[in-house]
């Protein structure tokens, strides 16, 4: 059902689509699925190139047990053997460090509470009652961290809730890799505009090659490190 978790059934589809070569669009609309749930499972398993349903398959059951394990629980939820005064000083030192790093200061509180989550899933309310802000400070800070790719949203019936991923890493440098790419054709464009031969010409030539390079490295080095983690071994016999 749209909203509800991928089936093996859908996960075959997606990969016959992509063989395809299909866009995520039109195979959400052939399984009744918005197309960012398309993207959202081809991107964060291997790429079009890359996706193969059992992997696919593996590699979710793998994520859903690390969300299951015991751990932090949502606040509020009562007791999960954890220490409340250490787990709020966590909340307390992390957030900072968040905002440290360049993450607006509402936007690290949102990713702390979901982070020290044993679900790493609030709904809006969950998360405007726990820091105790307005939910329109709540809908902000989420719009800002989904464009970042830093959470998803998710229906939980008639409510919507917030989640991050344990690939949330992955998919935000991702993001980073493209925006990279986005800036590097528009300083060639604006060389190519300015005269190779100027100074200008010669500074945004120079910059766009940086950023090709680097967002090459991000993109290889976010493969490597999705194939560490997520790629299973082939089985057996």
């Amino acid at each position: 059902m749209p909203g509800g978790r991928l089936t093996g059934e859908d996960r075959e589809r997606i990969a016959a689509g992509l063989a395809q070569g299909l866009s995520h669009a039109e195979i959400g609309r052939r399984l009744g699925r918005p197309t960012s749930t398309v993207s959202r499972e081809v991107t964060r398993n291997g790429g079009a190139a890359a996706y193969r349903a059992d992997q696919a398959a593996r590699a979710t059951a793998t994520r859903a047990r690390r969300v299951r394990a015991p751990g932090l629980a949502a606040p509020g939820a009562g007791p999960a053997g954890r220490d409340p005064s250490a787990a709020r000083f966590f909340e307390e030192w992390f957030t900072p460090a968040l905002v440290a790093v360049g993450v607006p200061r509402m936007m690290a509180r949102v990713m702390t509470c979901l982070f020290t989550a044993d679900s790493g899933a609030l709904t809006a309310a969950e998360l405007a009652r726990e820091l105790q802000v307005s939910p329109a400070s709540v809908s902000k800070a989420v719009s800002f961290l989904e464009e970042q790719g830093l959470l998803r949203r998710e229906r939980d019936g008639r409510r919507e809730r917030y989640v991050i991923d344990d690939d949330v890493w992955f998919q935000a440098w991702l993001a980073s890799a493209r925006s990279s790419a986005m800036l590097a054709e528009a300083a060639r464009q604006g060389a190519r505009m300015l005269g190779p031969a100027t100074p200008a010409g010669v500074r945004l030539a120079t910059m766009s090659d940086f950023l090709v390079l680097t967002g090459r490295d991000m993109m290889q080095a976010a493969e490597h490190w999705h194939a560490a983690l997520y790629d299973s071994p082939p089985e057996p016999g």
